[in-house]
């Protein structure tokens, strides 16, 4: 990496005190609504707010530099807070089911606006699995082929942009694979596999081309470029087999089609706790 990448990334570690925020605050509204619960018939399932908090705690290493065991400007710091930030949080957030938590804790009107907004076209798109992963798998191959990685070493904002797109996209994707949230229109759990399938192939015919310096854009070192690439493929395979996992053992049977009144309520306005997965 040249020197003024390395200037700029040393520049881009002081806003991580603010960034903290970010997990902090989100893993505070978490349990604070999870205690609230503490009272229902069906009290919160401790396992969701683990996974959530696990989720938090990846989110906060993936977005503070300092803490992760490689010099500021290294691509394969780089790598790993990618890995942290992109698929390792985004599958304990998910996993925490805060849609349900979030449904089981808000008023019945504000239950029947969300569950508009969660029923409507974009979101329905939006969460495909197709959809999320172009937007996450995609992402990644155009930020290694193209350039932008470079650039995100000289813009800030750029860079914490990338990181907001590959954290929202990472979600999609796990709540679209194996997010036991209810989601209307969920493909059948064979077809989710295939979509999985496709992410680990990309994703290892990706870091193996990283790793050769083969139809990539990265002007790091080539110690650096290897060992980033290794943390990608062996980083992301266990990842990948994780969200695999949450998939197989989150699966429930998908109500049959002419069982409208049951999919009618795949997200409730109550908050009896109906929308439990």
């Amino acid at each position: 990496m040249t020197p003024a990448g390395h200037a700029v990334h040393g520049q881009g570690v002081a806003p991580s005190g603010w960034l903290l925020l970010v997990p902090v605050a989100v893993a505070a509204g978490y349990l604070w609504l999870a205690h609230a619960r503490r009272h229902d018939a069906r009290r919160w399932d401790v396992r969701r707010t683990l996974a959530f908090l696990a989720g938090c705690l990846a989110l906060a290493f993936g977005l503070t530099p300092a803490w992760l065991p490689y010099p500021t400007g290294d691509f394969r710091e780089h790598m790993l807070g990618h890995l942290l930030v992109a698929m390792l949080a985004p599958l304990g957030l998910v996993l925490g089911a805060p849609v349900t938590l979030l449904l089981r804790s808000v008023p019945a009107w504000a239950g029947r606006r969300i569950g508009r907004v969660l029923n409507s076209a974009p979101v329905h798109v939006l969460a495909h699995p197709v959809t999320a992963l172009v937007l996450s798998v995609g992402g990644m191959v155009v930020l290694y082929t193209t350039g932008l990685y470079a650039l995100t070493t000289v813009h800030p904002p750029l860079h914490h942009g990338v990181h907001a797109h590959f954290l929202v996209s990472g979600c999609l994707f796990a709540w679209a694979i194996a997010g036991p949230d209810p989601a209307p229109r969920r493909p059948s759990v064979p077809a989710r596999l295939v979509v999985l399938g496709v992410a680990i192939t990309v994703h290892a015919v990706l870091s193996q081309l990283i790793y050769a310096g083969v139809a990539v854009d990265l002007p790091v070192p080539p110690e650096q470029r290897r060992g980033g690439a290794e943390l990608m493929y062996y980083g992301g395979d266990i990842a990948e087999l994780l969200l695999a996992f949450a998939l197989v053992t989150t699966w429930r049977r998908t109500p049959a089609r002419g069982d409208g009144r049951r999919a009618a309520t795949v997200y409730p306005a109550s908050t009896s706790g109906t929308a439990e997965p």
